[in-house]
């Protein structure tokens, strides 16, 4: 069962908006992507199966969709609050403490995400220098690294807004900024 972040409206800031409409379009072709993954995963089997003749390339194909997927949906799930969090050490921490627990773990993972980027960034000018291909259907490596590279822009930025968020929490004690009153329920109770 999935649990509820509490983080069920748009933000009220224009930052926040704008991160947030990125974020879903983001996170809609992410699943556009699975999409099409489980359909080329079908056609493949269902060609290997029937006609001895799976589509060529597809183990490959699958790794390129499913890793532009996941970076699709990092920043709606960091905009949406989703994150893993491991709670059970903070249910008796007061809502400053836990206020201070998110800002520290948005702040890592700002660090983390960022060292990501630049990595990625390196990545893919080896890959385009080295002009390495997928043989079997033509397809270049690093076509899908700026992609990438944006969608970790957009987590980033994600990151950002969501640390912000928590430090004004902290500043008020733990109590959410008012425009995020209503969805901020669960974190700051």
């Amino acid at each position: 069962m999935a649990h509820d972040t509490g983080y069920d409206e748009r933000p009220a800031d224009p930052a926040g908006r704008a991160l947030y409409g990125i974020a879903n379009v983001l996170a809609v072709f992410g699943g556009l992507l699975c999409v099409a993954m489980a359909v080329l995963v079908t056609v493949s089997v269902g060609g290997r199966y029937l006609f001895a003749a799976p589509l060529p390339g597809d183990y490959d194909l699958i790794g390129i969709l499913g890793g532009c997927a996941v970076f699709a949906f990092l920043p709606w799930c960091q905009m949406r609050r989703g994150n893993v969090a491991v709670d059970f050490f903070t249910t008796r921490a007061g809502p400053r403490m836990r206020a201070a627990l998110e800002a520290f773990g948005g702040a890592l993972y700002f660090v983390i995400a960022a060292l990501f980027a630049w990595r990625l960034v390196h990545g893919g000018i080896e890959l385009r220098e080295s002009g390495e291909v997928l043989a079997v259907v033509e397809f270049y490596r690093w076509w899908t690294v700026p992609f990438d590279i944006f969608c970790l822009i957009v987590l980033i930025g994600a990151i950002l807004w969501t640390l912000a968020q928590d430090i004004r929490a902290i500043r008020r004690g733990g109590v959410p900024p008012k425009d995020r009153e209503k969805t901020w329920k669960h974190d700051y109770e």
